[in-house]
């Protein structure tokens, strides 16, 4: 109408915030700007006929109308309209969203985020360009926003911050194309390492700085830890710090211990963190009343009480409390016990500063395996973890059977960090067992070097695959190659053959040994083994073999021993043997807790030209001392062998020296002609030895111990008798020495240095071994 102005109203929501406003042709609305109130009565009144879509470009306006609040038809009503604004920025679609009323027509006028057309990364030198792009959320073809983009940021700022670069920038560029594209680049700055410039401690009385600096993971950077990232600063790391303080404390005694905080400052120059720990140490307390209750039936308590490593007056250990209750779990489920829960009542006497702990043994409740995930394995298959497993889907859960599981999964050497945790199932009484792993190289290039006063240096090579095509088969190839050695052995093992708890394998051989200076004779051995192994029990395995061997002693001198020279030619050795093995070690590759017996029997004559039966029976013991730094080690082995029918060859006998008696050469004692100076060998021999392997106050982290050992043995009888320049006293002889092992980055490196103490004067001596290998 004539004289009459049409009002028009505006509601709008972008990615910077709110806009409202108000006006009318030819001059403002009173009151509209800035007043809500006003807004509201704008949009309210009278009914929607249509609703207007504008600006839109890849999307339908059917899909824009989809999200608002109302419809043709429906009353304008603010609380709805303001409803459907935030319902169409909530999308993420669009840049810029604005409502407006223009008569009795909703007129929706957005503006369309873009679509990312590629993502690049520029500046990025540590960290590969495949590993970020798993880490961000946006992908190409996906809509653009700048939300997403400033938690993208955040998410490569924490990736390199783990590595320890605090100092890391990153800024986001985009690179405008037609139909509403863009180039996302992240411009990435790496910045340098933040190191840990001082690690101090507020608080410590009992313990210095030092000997916490070594209870926790997280070090002070020097020029040696380049090989290592712990002297980066890791907000993560320093969690597990004050945990690693408190099983310290703890393991010591202080059971009232805490860290009272963690502080991590930046320097002022922004290149190293400050990290001070605050804690209360609190009293030292002792062992008090130990006792064993039960709640079960037809349990009585002294049956497993033996088995507890806690005991009254010594100094309160809570890492010992752990194993009481593992070992008491593990002893009751032995008398076939299967739902038990053990759970330490601890009471704390503070004037006396004892600690009273009564173990109860109760029915635990009836869970179940539900679920057995395996997470971390990119190359290694599922079955190869899961058989390692001691409990299945629809077993009863035990914790005690996964800490079992978790230790033989390690003992694969597959992987570097194996932890097994527990959630709980579809129901109260179900568990998903969470097995994570991290994988590390299983291929192996072993060196191995040693030297002699008699012999000089020899060396020796393998190449190993202890997890071929991530199946857990082990190919192996080795080779000795030196001026009186050469050896080549091809061996290939199946640990679960036809998906069975059945190892099998094969190994072929060729072995020339040069024993000129020993016994005036060379060795030629070609051959190949049939093995299969399986478990009698947890703990019990048993082995089987077949080995055809042909033998050639060759390259006799004239001036050579007569015995020795009696044994030249060729022979073949068909023979069929076992082996069972008991073994309770904590763990097969690096044992510092428990023991292991082995008895291996062998009988030659199943075809071939040798005749004999022979037994072998050894064991080993380890036993941690003060701490696990410190850790004694014993083994002991005795042998003997008999001819059936024919005296003993000179290859079947036995010959100890070297690693099996250091301080010796090897075959350096036992039966010697003393015309000649040759080795004979001997048909019965025993050898023990006794190890302390102890820290040598380094820093941990330099991988450093230090070895104090002493051998003791002895070999004898031959089959020569009546010749009184054959010598053969069976006398014991004896050594001690010391040696260093450094697990270096390369492979573990030894050095060993042994004197004989008893001996005898045709004796060969050796004056140190070393070897060293490497992995890849």
């Amino acid at each position: 109408m004539a004289g009459c102005a049409m009002t028009t109203v505006t509601l709008a929501l972008s990615q910077t915030g709110w806009a409202q406003t108000g006006g009318a042709a030819g001059g403002a609305a009173p009151g509209a700007a800035g007043n809500p109130g006003a807004i509201g009565q704008m949009f309210s009144g009278g009914t929607i006929r249509d609703i207007r879509v504008e600006g839109v470009q890849r999307i339908e306006p059917t899909t824009v109308r989809s999200y608002l609040a109302v419809s043709p038809g429906d009353p304008f009503e603010p609380d709805r309209i303001d409803q459907s604004l935030k319902n169409l920025f909530n999308t993420g679609l669009f840049a810029d969203v604005v409502l407006k009323r223009d008569g009795d027509v909703l007129v929706v006028s957005v503006v369309e985020n873009p679509i990312i057309n590629r993502i690049a990364f520029e500046g990025n030198r540590r960290i590969e360009k495949d590993n970020l792009e798993k880490e961000i959320q946006l992908r190409p073809r996906v809509v653009y926003t700048r939300t997403r983009v400033q938690s993208d940021v955040q998410r490569i700022l924490d990736i390199y911050r783990r590595q320890g670069r605090f100092a890391a920038t990153v800024e986001p560029k985009i690179i405008q194309l037609d139909q509403n594209r863009v180039d996302l680049v992240f411009e990435i700055n790496e910045g340098t390492r933040t190191g840990v410039r001082q690690i101090s401690f507020v608080g410590n009385e009992k313990f210095s700085d030092g000997s916490l600096r070594e209870a926790i993971q997280t070090k002070e950077s020097a020029w040696w830890r380049f090989l290592t990232s712990d002297d980066n600063y890791d907000p993560d790391r320093l969690n597990f710090d004050r945990d690693l303080l408190r099983r310290f404390y703890l393991k010591e005694g202080y059971a009232d211990f805490r860290v009272v905080s963690a502080v991590a400052e930046l320097t002022p120059d922004r290149e190293d963190f400050v990290i001070t720990f605050t804690v209360d140490e609190g009293e030292r307390y002792k062992f008090g009343k130990i006792d064993v209750n039960t709640t079960l039936k037809a349990l009585d308590p002294e049956q497993v009480r033996g088995v507890m490593t806690t005991n009254e007056g010594d100094w309160y250990n809570a890492q010992e409390v752990e194993n009481t209750i593992n070992k008491l779990a593990t002893a009751v489920g032995d008398l076939q016990y299967a739902f038990v829960d053990v759970r330490p009542r601890i009471t704390r006497n503070r004037e006396n500063q004892t600690i009273d702990i009564t173990y109860e043994i109760v029915e635990g409740p009836r869970v179940f395996v539900e679920r057995i995930d395996v997470t971390g394995n990119v190359r290694t298959l599922d079955k190869v973890v899961r058989r390692e497993m001691l409990v299945s889907e629809g077993d009863p859960f035990s914790a005690t059977k996964l800490r079992r599981s978790e230790q033989r999964i390690k003992d694969l050497g597959f992987f570097e960090k194996v932890n097994v945790t527990t959630a709980e199932g579809s129901a109260p009484d179900r568990s998903i067992v969470n097995v994570e792993v991290t994988e590390q190289s299983t291929g192996e290039i072993a060196i191995g070097a040693g030297y002699s006063t008699s012999d000089g240096p020899l060396a020796d090579f393998s190449i190993r695959e202890r997890n071929l095509l991530g199946r857990g088969q082990d190919l192996r190839f080795g080779a000795t190659i030196s001026g009186r050695r050469k050896e080549y052995d091809v061996s290939f093992t199946e640990p679960y053959f036809m998906d069975r708890d059945i190892s099998a394998g094969i190994d072929l051989f060729r072995i020339t040994r040069d024993y000129q200076d020993e016994s005036s004779f060379d060795e030629k051995n070609t051959g190949f083994a049939l093995r299969m192994g399986y478990p009698l029990t947890e703990n019990l395995r048993q082995r089987l073999y077949y080995q055809l061997q042909n033998t050639d002693i060759t390259s006799v001198p004239s001036t050579a021993s007569q015995y020795i020279q009696d044994q030249k030619g060729a022979r073949l050795t068909s023979l069929i043997g076992q082996e069972l093995t008991y073994d309770r070690r904590n763990s097969r590759l690096d044992p510092t807790d428990g023991y292991y017996v082995k008895l291996s029997t062998d009988f030659a004559g199943v075809g071939g030209n040798a005749r004999y039966v022979r037994g072998r029976l050894s064991g080993g013991y380890y036993l941690p001392l003060f701490n696990e730094s410190w850790v004694l080690a014993t083994s002991g082995e005795i042998g003997y062998i008999a001819g059936v029918g024919k005296d003993v060859s000179l290859s079947d006998r036995f010959f100890i020296g070297g690693d099996t008696l250091r301080g010796f050469n090897t075959a350096g004692i036992g039966p010697r002609d003393l015309r000649t100076g040759d080795a004979l060998g001997g048909e019965r021999y025993y050898r023990a030895s006794v190890e302390l392997n102890f820290p040598l106050g380094l820093p941990e982290e330099f991988g450093l111990k230090g070895h104090a050992f002493s051998d003791v043995g002895t070999l004898t009888e031959t089959n020569i008798k009546n010749d009184p320049l054959v010598a053969d006293s069976g006398s014991i002889r004896l050594s001690a020495g010391a040696g260093v092992s450094w697990k270096s980055p390369f492979g573990p490196i030894r050095l060993d240095i042994a004197v004989p103490i008893l001996k005898e004067s045709y004796d060969k001596k050796e004056l140190f071994r070393f070897s060293f290998g490497t992995r890849f």
